[in-house]
């Protein structure tokens, strides 16, 4: 018995694939802004829908392709006003995706692996170890369900240019490390600044590494999104222990090919350096005034992350005191320093909190829980699902 042809996912195409597929089906270029628009900006993934498209085309749609979605298992609410969704992709495994609403600005956090290979030591997802990149369909399909779940694609109100969109701001921050899915991230991320699709400002669509060198170095021929560092440390002994990719990228590397990227964007933006506060490993008087004296010729900005806990982790949250010592002397240095609020511990949503539930191809998250056992713990790994 013949399986049927696989059809084409228009869901993660950027334009140029999208117009190249036009042309495969002997149609003209024009039509991928068109299909584009009725996806990404009016939510809409019926192609009999799509009233100024002949029938002819569309029944050739219909033959040759979908529109395609992750699914959506699982929706929190945190008394915050937080969403966690849990989305479900090919692969078997499900990631988890944050809508975090503020005055002025809605930001969703985005996954764009299932698990994440790096392991960083105060991080909930690497302790589930891998089993998947997420396809461009995947990451982006993050951000048209968080549209769809909050009237992100309603119609413009009389007097208004622009539809309603409810996500203003995205950081690629959520489950895996963005860089090492890049192909996929990246078309995904010319989606989100598309005019014809989501139109969100290269500006505020950030992408998180914690130091991927050599795919940082082939950013600017790709994008010109915003970057963030997950640095969490002021020099290489500490950092191998925190962020073990370190031990193949050192600081002084990182920080090259970071001020590279950023020299090569036609405007003054700087990089934000990100860096979580784990009480009694690396939030002393010392690390602060160590971290200034690093970022010396180093223009940028400091977001200080208080550790978030976790089952799978001993570190503790810091005090307040030890975040207000540690942002003064960065204050003092001159940086521009900022703390980031814990928003959705409720629901298991706040950064380095994500875990979802990885099929894991690399026994790391076993590896955790049989440790857990051996000390007596008795840690449950598995998502609150």
């Amino acid at each position: 018995m013949m399986s049927e042809p696989t059809k084409v996912n228009l869901l993660g195409m950027s334009l140029p694939k999208m117009q190249a597929y036009f042309v495969s089906i002997d149609e003209k270029p024009f039509r991928a802004v068109q299909l584009m628009k009725w996806i990404h900006r009016r939510g809409v993934t019926d192609f009999d829908a799509m009233t100024d498209i002949g029938k002819g085309l569309r029944e050739k749609l219909r033959a040759t392709a979908e529109i395609r979605l992750p699914e959506i298992v699982e929706e929190y609410l945190a008394s915050d006003g937080c969403y966690k969704w849990i989305v479900q992709v090919a692969s078997g495994s499900k990631v988890e995706t944050v809508y975090i609403p503020e005055a002025g600005r809605a930001t969703l956090c985005i996954s764009s692996q299932a698990g994440c290979t790096l392991d960083c030591s105060f991080c909930a997802t690497g302790k589930q170890g891998f089993n998947s990149n997420l396809t461009t369909a995947e990451i982006i399909g993050q951000l048209w369900w968080a549209n769809h779940r909050l009237n992100g694609f309603a119609e413009p109100r009389a007097g208004v240019g622009k539809a309603n969109r409810a996500v203003s701001n995205i950081v690629m921050m959520g489950m895996g490390e963005p860089l090492l899915n890049f192909d996929n991230v990246m078309d995904a991320l010319s989606l989100m600044m598309e005019d014809n699709a989501y139109g969100l400002s290269k500006r505020r669509v950030t992408i998180s590494t914690a130091g991927v060198v050599p795919a940082i170095d082939r950013l600017k021929d790709y994008t010109d999104a915003s970057l963030a560092v997950s640095l969490h440390a002021p020099n290489d002994a500490l950092r191998n222990e925190i962020v073990p990719i370190n031990k193949k990228y050192p600081i002084r590397e990182l920080l090259r090919s970071v001020k590279d990227y950023m020299s090569s964007l036609p405007d003054k933006r700087v990089p934000v350096i990100e860096y979580t506060l784990i009480a009694g490993v690396n939030d002393h008087r010392q690390h602060a005034r160590e971290l200034a004296a690093l970022l010396e010729d180093f223009p940028c900005k400091i977001n200080l992350i208080p550790f978030n806990p976790f089952a799978q982790s001993d570190y503790r949250r810091p005090s307040n005191s030890s975040v207000n010592n540690f942002r003064e002397i960065l204050q003092k240095a001159g940086y521009t320093v900022t703390v980031r609020t814990t928003r959705g511990d409720d629901i298991g949503a706040a950064c380095g909190q994500l875990v979802g539930n990885v099929a894991d191809q690399t026994r790391r998250s076993a590896r955790y829980r049989d440790a857990a056992e051996a000390a007596g713990k008795g840690l449950n790994v598995q998502n609150i699902i």
